[in-house]
C-alpha cells in the first residue's frame, strides 16, 4: 500500500477507451488501485455508462444500477462513478457509424475531457494522477495542464504495443504504408521480437489504406507515448520477456497483469454492455470438458456466410456448444443470419445466447474448449481456466494475439489455414480440439501457461513485484510534485 503520510492521498482519474474490451481491464485496475489506498474517479462515456446500467437492471435495483461502483464502495473502496459526453447523442449508432464516432473521439472529445477534469480538480482529495487508455491522443495535454502524473494503461499484449511503437521502422523497411512493392517476407528487425509474419501484424498495420481513422489514431497515440511518465501493461513478464525488456530501454513500462476481478466470476462492478443469459443449469447437465464455448467478443463483426458455415460445421461435429451471438454480430441492421430452423435442430446439444458472463462459462468444468476471436481479455481468462483455443481472429490486435496462442505458446489451433471458412474445416477443427488425442498435450501446455500467470500474481511473482515497483515510482513523482507546489 502507498505511503500517504508525506503527501496528499493518491487520487487517479481513470479513462478507459469506450469499448467493452477496454472497460473490463480498467474496472479491474480501478479495484486493484482502490484496494491499495487510492481514491479513484472512473470516467465512462455516457453511452457506455447507459448501456452497462441498462444491461444490469435485470439483476439489481434500478437506482443502484445507475451507479456502477456502488457495490465496490459498500465494500470500503473509494471509487467514484462519473460519466462524460462523447460528442454524440445517446441513440447514435456508434457501431454502424464507426469511423465518424472514432473521428470524434480523436478530435473533439478532448474538449469534454478538459471540462470534466477541470471540475474534478475541485474535489477532495483533488486528483493528482491521470491513467488513460493508450489509444487516447490527448493525455499529455491534460496531464500537463492540471499537473497530473501521466500514466498510460495498455490493455493488450506487449507484442502489439511494440509493433505499433515501431511503425516508423516498419515503414522504413517496406512493411507498412507503402502501396507499391510492399514486402511480404518475415519481419525480424523489431527490437525484442524474434520474427513475425506480415499476416500476423494487427489488421490496421496490414491494411494498404493507412489514412483510415484508426490508423491515424494509432499514429497519434504512439507519438503521445513519448510524453508519458509510466506505462502499465496487462500482460505477464514471463509470457513476453524479450519484448518487455526491449521496451524498457525506452520507457518505464511495467507488466502487472493479468488484472482480473478479485472474485474472477463474481464481481461487484458490472461491465457488460448487454443483459447476460445464465448458462449454469444447461452446463451442469453436460459431461466434464464436453462443451465448446464460442464467442467473437463485444466489438468485432463478421458476415452472414461465415456465421452459416460455422453453424453447419458445429452441427456436423456433433459436439456440445454454447454460442454467444450478439444481435449485431453481422451488423446493427441485420439480425436474421442463422439457417432456418437451426436452433430447433441443435437444441439438445447447443445453446445460443445473445450474451453471457464469459468468466462464469469458461470456468465451468463442462467447458473444454473456446472458439474465439482472440481478444486479449478472452485469452487471459481462458488460460486462467486452463481452456485451449480454436482461433478465428477478425480485426485489430487479434491476428497478433493468434500468433502468441498458436505459434508461440502452442495452446490453440487455427479455425482456418487460408481462404474462406468452410463447414467441413470447422467440423474437423472442433472435433480435433474436443475429441482428438493430440488435444490432450495442448491442454497440458495450457496448464503450464496458467502456472506462469499464477506465479506472476503470487506475492513474490513478477507482476506483483512490478506493481510494487510502479507504486513506489509513482509515489516518488507524487512527492516531487507535492514539494514543487
Amino acid at each position: 500500500m502507498m505511503n500517504q503520510s508525506t503527501h496528499q492521498k493518491p487520487h487517479a482519474i481513470l479513462f478507459p477507451y469506450p469499448l467493452q474490451g477496454h472497460v473490463i481491464p480498467f474496472v479491474n485496475l480501478a479495484v486493484k488501485l482502490a484496494t491499495n489506498g487510492f481514491t479513484i474517479t472512473f470516467i465512462n462515456t455516457q453511452s457506455i455508462h447507459q448501456q452497462i446500467s441498462k444491461a444490469g437492471r435485470s439483476n439489481i435495483n434500478d437506482n443502484e444500477s445507475n451507479d456502477l461502483f456502488l457495490g465496490a464502495r459498500k465494500s470500503g473502496l473509494d471509487i467514484r462513478d462519473v460519466s462524460i459526453y462523447d460528442g454524440f447523442s445517446i441513440d447514435f449508432d456508434r457501431s454502424l457509424n464507426h469511423d465518424e464516432f472514432f473521428e470524434g473521439i480523436m478530435n473533439g472529445f478532448v474538449f469534454h475531457v478538459d471540462e470534466i477534469v477541470g471540475k474534478l480538480m475541485l474535489s477532495n482529495p483533488s486528483p493528482n494522477i491521470l491513467i488513460a487508455d493508450t489509444f487516447y491522443v490527448w493525455s499529455s495535454t491534460i496531464a500537463k495542464k492540471y499537473n497530473l502524473v501521466n500514466v498510460s494503461y495498455w490493455t493488450e499484449p506487449a507484442l502489439v504495443f511494440s509493433v505499433y511503437y515501431h511503425m516508423d521502422l516498419l515503414k522504413q523497411n517496406g512493411h507498412y504504408d507503402c502501396i507499391e512493392n510492399k514486402r511480404e517476407d518475415i519481419i525480424n528487425y523489431i527490437p525484442g521480437v524474434k520474427a513475425i509474419k506480415p499476416t500476423d501484424l494487427p489488421s490496421y498495420i496490414q491494411s494498404n489504406d493507412t489514412n483510415m481513422v484508426v490508423n491515424r489514431i494509432i499514429k497519434r497515440a504512439f507519438k503521445e507515448v513519448k510524453n508519458l511518465d509510466f506505462i502499465i501493461c496487462n500482460t505477464v513478464q514471463e509470457l513476453e520477456p524479450e519484448v518487455i525488456t526491449a521496451l524498457q530501454k525506452y520507457h518505464s513500462i511495467y507488466a502487472i497483469g493479468p488484472i482480473f476481478s478479485p472474485g474472477f466470476t463474481n464481481t461487484s462492478v458490472s461491465t457488460s454492455l448487454w443483459s447476460e443469459s445464465d448458462c449454469t443449469n444447461w452446463l451442469d447437465a453436460k459431461p466434464h470438458g464436453s462443451v465448446l464455448y464460442i464467442s467473437f467478443g463485444s466489438y468485432a463483426h463478421t458476415n452472414k456466410e461465415t456465421i452459416v458455415e460455422i453453424a453447419c460445421g458445429l452441427m456436423v461435429s456433433e459436439v456440445n456448444f454454447i454460442w454467444v451471438l450478439r444481435p449485431d454480430i453481422v451488423s446493427s441492421e441485420e439480425s436474421d443470419y442463422l439457417p432456418i430452423g437451426y436452433e430447433d435442430s441443435i437444441k439438445d446439444r447447443g445453446l445460443i445466447v445473445p450474451w453471457c458472463c464469459q468468466t462464469a462459462v469458461i470456468s465451468h468444468p463442462a467447458v473444454g474448449g473456446f472458439l474465439t476471436h482472440c481478444g486479449w481479455n478472452s485469452i487471459m481468462e481462458s488460460i486462467w481456466c486452463s481452456v485451449p483455443f480454436i482461433c478465428f481472429p477478425l480485426l485489430t490486435d487479434q491476428f497478433t494475439n493468434r500468433k502468441l496462442v498458436v505459434d508461440d505458446w502452442k495452446i490453440g489451433i487455427n479455425l482456418r489455414e487460408e481462404g474462406l471458412i468452410s463447414r467441413d474445416e470447422v467440423a474437423e477443427k472442433v472435433k480435433f480440439l474436443m475429441k482428438g488425442k493430440e488435444a490432450g498435450e495442448m491442454k497440458q501446455r495450457v496448464k503450464k501457461i496458467k502456472k506462469e500467470l499464477e506465479d506472476g500474481l503470487a506475492i513474490n511473482g513478477s507482476s506483483q513485484v512490478n506493481f510494487t515497483k510502479f507504486m513506489g515510482d509513482l509515489e516518488s513523482i507524487l512527492q516531487l510534485n507535492h514539494i514543487a507546489k
